[in-house]
């Protein structure tokens, strides 16, 4: 009979490696020299190439801590009774109902079978095999660690696949609620990472976004520009995908180009897919664990798919945005030649608006909105006969009261339009006349009872409107246009638009001489 051989208690325990090279066992028995032999019998256990990592506990209660800190015991060798005749049957039942631990295996050894039926236990509580101490020789342990550690296994597989298709499922739907290139890119490694980590355990991805283009804006054969990068490729957007990846990757993006597929490095995978419409796009990610299971592949190769509907959302998105954009700055455009104003003014508006608004802490798709919606402010003047709008002369009584119509005009023209961006266009045109003090037109609203929308456009457009020149004046000296908003804040201007405006006017100026008149 191959019994239990006893070791000294002095004797050390040297065969613990670290959990990722490990199997962790739970010794739980009030008995030191039943942890000591236990040890000795699995001295040299090894399964699909992993040691074991004992763990000791004296009592329930020192089993129910471990249980509850450690998520990652695969076999629990448990006796039943310790300081009180049930506390084997207590860890048990607290591992799968209170710690809800339902992967470790259990193994109930008993030096008392009576204490602690078999069948009754077996019915009773989440055990996985029972076990008496007299029979269980050193090759009966280690044929019943085998099996507990195969069940183990398959558990952990099985809940990993589930977690990973889990992920892929959130990762997806984040995505496709991104509208913007940069946040996509971002979203993107936050989500790989999310997919490929283990644990604590995360990777530092690098990864580039590239979409083709040809000459003079037509869609070109395998030429592809980067449009959004991070980590080593930071930087280089707007750069040939051929001048940014190593040389050595050059025949495997050719592959990828000409295969239209997905493809796995060492370290790295490439994604070109050229849909229906002959437009491509790769994806290359860097940085990507070497040790991938078929599981992982699945779920890149998943991922990457549903990463391609995301990014192709993201550009019907900007196609989207970049035509409602052309069509408000065309049509605002047309109103500033008819009132001979020339020049980027829109342009400048719209930018010194998305900026104020951002200092000012608007949600960023409120900031877009106003950015887009901002030339708009202007639209009522197509309203106003060009006897009034072209008047060299300062506006005074009836011509003065026709040009305060437009605000009126520009809001009924937009207000009852289904789209956002000329809803807000509404507002704007409406409001942007207004003063903080409330002597303001059309309807001499007040502080805050005045949209931040039109609040904001105010500001900007009057401290644009003094720097340029108009049919009615020449533009005036910068210092003049700035005191000019510092004198009327509270007045004409919401005081805390004024004091950001001010404090951050070096960021404006920029928007100026990068857009003169």
């Amino acid at each position: 009979m191959d019994e239990f051989i006893f070791a000294d208690e002095s004797q050390d325990d040297d065969v613990s490696e670290s959990h990722l090279e490990s199997w962790k066992l739970l010794i739980v028995d009030d008995e030191e020299e039943v942890h000591a032999v236990t040890k000795l019998a699995l001295r040299d256990f090894e399964f699909q190439g992993r040691k074991l990592d004992f763990i000791s506990a004296y009592s329930g209660a020192e089993a129910e801590k471990i249980i509850t800190e450690d998520h990652e015991i695969a076999v629990m060798l448990l006796d039943v009774v310790m300081e009180t005749d049930d506390a084997g049957l207590k860890v048990a039942r607290f591992t799968r109902e209170i710690a809800n631990n339902q992967l470790v295996r259990i193994v109930l050894r008993t030096g008392q079978p009576g204490q602690a039926p078999e069948r009754d236990v077996i019915v009773t509580y989440d055990i996985n095999d029972y076990k008496s101490k007299t029979e269980l020789t050193s090759q009966r342990l280690f044929t019943t660690v085998v099996a507990a550690l195969r069940s183990y296994r398959d558990l952990t597989a099985i809940e990993s696949n589930r977690q990973g298709l889990e992920r892929v499922i959130d990762a997806s739907c984040n995505l496709f609620s991104i509208h913007s290139m940069n946040h996509f890119i971002d979203g993107l490694l936050i989500q790989l990472n999310a997919i490929f980590s283990r644990g604590k355990h995360c990777f530092e991805l690098s990864s580039l976004v590239a979409e083709e283009h040809g000459q003079d804006g037509n869609v070109g054969e395998a030429n592809l520009t980067v449009v959004a990068a991070q980590g080593d490729f930071s930087g280089t957007e707007g750069e040939s995908v051929n001048n940014v990846l190593p040389e050595a990757l050059l025949p495997l993006y050719d592959e990828a180009q000409k295969n239209n597929e997905l493809l796995f490095g060492d370290d790295y995978i490439f994604y070109y897919r050229k849909d229906s419409q002959q437009f491509s796009t790769l994806m290359f990610i860097s940085g990507i664990p070497l040790e991938l299971s078929q599981h992982d592949r699945h779920l890149i190769e998943l991922f990457s798919r549903n990463v391609q509907i995301a990014y192709d959302n993201i550009l019907l998105n900007q196609e989207i945005e970049n035509t409602q954009r052309e069509i408000v700055y065309r049509l605002g455009n047309a109103l500033e030649t008819r009132s001979k104003e020339t020049g980027n003014h829109l342009k400048r508006v719209a930018l010194f608006s998305e900026l104020l608004g951002n200092l000012y802490g608007l949600d960023p798709v409120d900031v877009r909105t106003l950015k887009l919606a901002s030339p708009l402010h202007d639209v009522g003047k197509i309203g106003i006969p060009d006897a009034v709008l072209n008047t060299p002369e300062k506006l005074e009584g009836e011509d003065w009261e026709v040009m305060k119509t437009h605000a009126q005009i520009g809001h009924d023209l937009l207000h009852d339009s289904n789209r956002l961006i000329l809803q807000v266009g509404a507002i704007i045109s409406l409001t942007h006349h207004e003063r903080w003090d409330g002597q303001g037109y059309p309807n001499a609203l007040s502080g805050e009872d005045i949209h931040i929308y039109g609040r904001i456009v105010s500001l900007v457009d009057v401290f644009d409107a003094l720097y340029s020149k108009r049919c009615y004046k020449p533009p005036f000296e910068l210092d003049f246009c700035i005191n000019y908003i510092k004198d009327n804040s509270a007045t004409a201007f919401d005081p805390a638009l004024v004091e950001l405006f001010l404090t951050n006017i070096d960021d404006f100026l920029a928007i100026l001489k990068k857009y003169p008149n």
